[in-house]
């Protein structure tokens, strides 16, 4: 299967049979991103949390009595 990086439009091959190909078929909203786009997003993550400007907004888990 022919997959192409939603950042960078490189295309690449995956296997038909992986995991990631029937995800990809059966849930278009599932997009592809390649390893090295990937690699990069999470480095400046980290980064972005290293410098103490990240923060993550979660909703407050209320508890139900019942």
């Amino acid at each position: 299967m022919r997959v192409k990086c939603v950042l960078c439009d490189k295309l690449e091959k995956i296997e038909d049979g992986s995991p990631l190909a029937k995800r990809l078929r059966n849930r278009p909203i599932h997009t592809y991103m390649c390893a090295d786009c990937n690699k990069r997003i999470a480095d400046r993550t980290e980064e972005r949390k290293a410098s103490g400007n990240f923060s993550t907004f979660r909703q407050a888990v209320q508890e139900d009595t019942w």
